[in-house]
């Protein structure tokens, strides 16, 4: 078994206790206390232990309802700052920058991404105008963001003057547009109005690539479905059937989705074979990032790839709206071996 250094964990930790906020963390144990019904002092000793001698993050206790699970069941839970470690051991820094800028990303994984692109740039007007009325509806996005900034819809016929459009385009640092992604059926029947992107967690030995986790997020009709645009996600099994309803950080749930009425815990993401073949194609692109959190999206001929992120963030099991009181550490102990 490999242990995980020492030095990324106390320099998390270091950091973690400059930047605390106090408020925040009786905030959160408030709003614990209120659904588990235990004492705000008792949950918020209990929130620093956790993060201090577990490597639990304050948002990870309040998503993973910590305070209704035994020691035994938080230990199943994966976490951030364990994530964190992970990325820092199996990612290589000279390399990380592939997937932090979404131009020279696109460049990497071209043949996986199944969609028309283009880098706006001086001199191009006429052609982001060819492209953009071919298309009848674009996306851009700032080459550098996360959680879903500076990712912008825009439709050819809402657009007068093409020049200004170019010019606005550069000014803003939107120099990346894509060709909206056309998504499946089975995910257009929960939200059509957004692309439903399944994040997939996954370690590639040098060998073979391991899903680790699966989460299907599902957006509210903006051009995005992340939290921060009103989404939601909720976890799926090794062969893409959702374990429960949806829910988001902000003490969301969400039996049904509420703009279409579809029974989250209903969903099936369709071609699981194939994305399993996918994603196993994608980890050999760039070897040298092993841990990689994986946006795909799958469409009416099998899966295309949005993005890699080389920081996978963590998302994770909640025991009050499943009922399912374990986690995926156990997955990940026993692919990754730490």
């Amino acid at each position: 078994m490999t242990r995980l250094s020492l030095a990324p964990r106390i320099r998390y930790l270091l950091g973690r206790a400059r930047r605390i906020d106090v408020g925040s963390v009786v905030e959160r144990a408030k709003e614990a206390s209120a659904q588990h019904h235990k004492p705000v002092p008792t949950i918020v000793v209990d929130m620093l232990w956790s993060a201090a001698r577990h490597n639990v993050g304050f948002q990870d206790y309040i998503d993973y309802d910590f305070a209704m699970l035994t020691r035994a069941e938080r230990d199943t839970y994966m976490t951030h700052p364990v994530s964190n470690q992970l990325s820092q051991k199996y990612d290589r820094p000279d390399f990380r920058w592939i997937f932090q800028d979404k131009i020279e990303f696109n460049r990497k994984f071209s043949e996986h991404l199944h969609r028309e692109w283009l880098v706006v740039e001086e001199g191009n007007a006429a052609e982001v105008r060819a492209l953009t009325e071919r298309l009848g509806t674009i996306v851009t996005k700032e080459p550098i963001g996360q959680a879903g900034t500076g990712v912008h819809r825009y439709h050819a016929a809402d657009i007068d003057d093409w020049d200004a459009f170019h010019r606005g385009l550069l000014s803003r640092g939107e120099l990346l547009i894509e060709e909206v992604i056309r998504q499946h059926d089975d995910l257009a029947a929960v939200c059509p109005g957004t692309v439903n992107t399944t994040r997939i967690t996954a370690f590639f030995d040098g060998e073979k690539a391991h899903i680790l986790a699966m989460a299907q997020k599902f957006g509210r009709g903006a051009v995005s479905d992340q939290m921060t645009f009103g989404g939601f996600y909720t976890m799926l099994d090794e062969n893409g059937h959702a374990v429960g309803a949806g829910y988001d950080s902000h003490g969301h749930v969400h039996e049904t989705h509420p703009d279409s009425g579809f029974r989250i815990a209903d969903f099936q993401l369709p071609f699981m074979d194939e994305v399993r073949a996918f994603i196993d194609r994608v980890a050999r692109v760039v070897p040298e990032v092993q841990y990689v959190g994986w946006d795909v999206v799958v469409t009416p001929d099998g899966p295309v790839l949005v993005e890699g992120n080389w920081g996978a963030g963590v998302y994770e099991n909640k025991p009050s709206v499943t009922g399912i009181r374990t986690g995926h550490k156990p997955r990940y102990r026993e692919v990754i071996g730490f």
